[in-house]
């Protein structure tokens, strides 16, 4: 029988990683960016943002694990994390399934945990999610001032269409295109949707920008989160989309 690596000090620049962490062994857990905020109240040291962390401060706690993304954290803070000697696990995650093995790989081989039961509930949760065919178009936007929006290759964007909603821009050119108002409300879609992150989008700031156009307000970290958020998102998102529509 192989034994599992004896993982005692992790630092998670990743929101939602740092929530499946903590989920089952928060004492793992020595430091975590500013905008960690899943589980509320966890103690831990603050090692600024995803983008911006301080270094020297992620060196000092002497992790024996920093866990990363490359889409959310950078690559020269990466690199410089593994020239000071701290052995650095990025995932890469642009679907539901990659989601799923991504999550096993830093928990399992990185930190030297057991499978956790909440990896298993999400997996049956998604099981008979997204049967059949994209049947509305969304315009998704991630940012505004400028407008952003869901482009190709993206993990909301393959949730998304599990639940019966295709993005107008999932064949541009670009992961998160820049696209001016005008062109969004004339994309012909069905609805917007908009999430309450990256990009805090409210009843009063968002849907005034597409005036006709259901509007579907979604939980940012039901729809871009990969951890164990994602045993109840289907229903929080499925429940949301059909709202907007109804």
């Amino acid at each position: 029988m192989t034994s599992r690596r004896t993982v005692r000090r992790v630092v998670s620049l990743v929101p939602s990683l740092t929530e499946a962490v903590a989920a089952g062994a928060p004492d793992l857990l020595v430091g975590a960016t500013d905008w960690c905020e899943h589980p509320p109240g966890l103690d831990v040291v603050r090692v600024g943002g995803t983008k911006n962390p301080d270094v020297a401060r992620v060196v000092a706690l002497a992790p024996d694990l920093v866990v990363a993304n490359e889409e959310e954290n950078r690559a020269p803070d990466l690199a410089a994390l593994r020239a000071a000697g701290l052995e650095v696990l990025v995932t890469e995650v642009r679907t539901l399934e990659q989601a799923f093995t991504e999550l096993e790989r830093v928990l399992v081989a990185g930190c030297g945990l057991a499978p956790p039961g909440w990896l298993d509930e999400a997996r049956d949760a998604w099981r008979d999610v997204g049967a059949g065919e994209p049947v509305l178009r969304a315009v998704v936007p991630v940012w505004r001032r400028p407008w952003m929006v869901l482009g190709r290759d993206t993990f909301a964007g393959d949730v998304l269409a599990r639940l019966g909603v295709a993005h107008v821009y999932a064949g541009h050119a670009e992961r998160y295109p820049r696209i001016p108002l005008e062109e969004l409300r004339a994309s012909g879609a069905d609805l917007v949707v908009l999430p309450d992150e990256p990009y805090r989008f409210t009843r009063d700031d968002g849907p005034e920008a597409f005036p006709g156009l259901p509007a579907a307000l979604v939980s940012g970290r039901h729809l871009t989160w990969y951890g164990p958020s994602l045993t109840r998102a289907p229903q929080v998102l499925g429940r949301a989309l059909r709202a907007a529509v109804r």
